[in-house]
């Protein structure tokens, strides 16, 4: 039996292929797709302002209240933050990943890897609230800074305007450190994969050439290792953007856009904005893959 079954997908590939693709499409088509537009289609719906039920009619009146002043705040403090993560991954994961690919040892590069991939393996809120703990006016952070005789830096840190507040674990310093903790990984293991692919022999041929080790840096590692940034910066910069655990624990509780959803959706019953501003992170990392994909980024993948 099995093998004349086996005999007919051999005859029939049409066959094997939709027994092989017909379940993850129909799951992606089905749960995924279908659940997108599903959401698509609420935000389209309004809230009754007098009855307070949502109003199954096609309508912008949701948007226009999503672009409202106090909205837009939201969206752009959450933009400027997740930028910000953003970029302080890449300078954290850049060097990190170059270390570990060109200069370190196969035991010491097996220990780096694992550094990186250990905090994977703990609970996501676990890490949020320690962190919460170590930012805390009375926590390591602050004893540290008290022990090397830096409190007036921390104190100055402090007191900026924006980026400050009553302590580390209710400042956007904070929130920005947690966030880029958090996320890190996700720069650090893209990086490190698109520099591997950099063949050996063409940074030697760099150097046959002339070219100083700067020059070689600049001109051929930094392009080449791009599409691994890209890689890494759209999963810093998406997650950091739907994020709402990491704000309503750490921070001065300012609302960034996951935790909007999370308010109208839940307690103020408005599914149709909820909607609205879960489908405006999709439209911002739509934009950000075309300015990507124009700029060359996905060329080398």
């Amino acid at each position: 039996m099995i093998r004349r079954f086996s005999t007919y997908l051999y005859n029939h590939p049409a066959v094997l292929l939709a027994l092989l693709l017909g379940p993850p499409l129909g799951w992606m088509l089905v749960i995924y797709l279908g659940s997108l537009a599903a959401l698509l289609f609420q935000s389209f719906y309004h809230l009754d302002g007098f009855t307070g039920q949502v109003v199954r009619e096609l309508s912008f009146l949701t948007y226009r209240d999503l672009f409202s002043a106090a909205h837009m705040t939201i969206v752009l403090k959450t933009m400027v933050m997740a930028l910000s993560v953003t970029m302080g991954s890449v300078l954290i994961a850049f060097p990190l990943a170059y270390y570990s690919v060109r200069y370190a040892g196969k035991r010491l590069k097996v220990l780096l890897y694992f550094a990186v991939v250990l905090p994977l393996w703990s609970s996501y809120i676990i890490r949020v609230y320690a962190w919460k703990l170590m930012l805390a006016k009375e926590g390591i952070v602050s004893w540290f800074f008290a022990q090397l005789g830096l409190s007036g830096v921390l104190e100055w840190l402090l007191s900026m305007p924006v980026v400050g507040g009553s302590s580390l674990s209710v400042s956007n310093f904070g929130l920005f450190l947690v966030f880029t903790y958090i996320w890190l990984p996700y720069m650090i293991l893209p990086i490190q994969s698109s520099l591997e692919r950099i063949p050996h022999s063409l940074l030697d041929a760099s150097g046959d050439l002339g070219a100083r080790p700067l020059q070689t840096f600049r001109r051929i590692v930094l392009p080449l290792a791009s599409p691994g940034v890209v890689a890494g910066s759209i999963f810093t910069f998406s997650l950091t953007l739907g994020d709402y655990i990491i704000p309503s624990i750490i921070g001065d509780s300012t609302p960034f856009i996951g935790m909007a959803v999370y308010s109208y959706q839940g307690t103020a019953g408005n599914l149709p904005l909820a909607a609205a501003f879960t489908v405006l992170p999709m439209v911002i990392m739509v934009f950000y893959l075309l300015g990507a994909r124009k700029a060359g980024a996905f060329d080398a993948l």
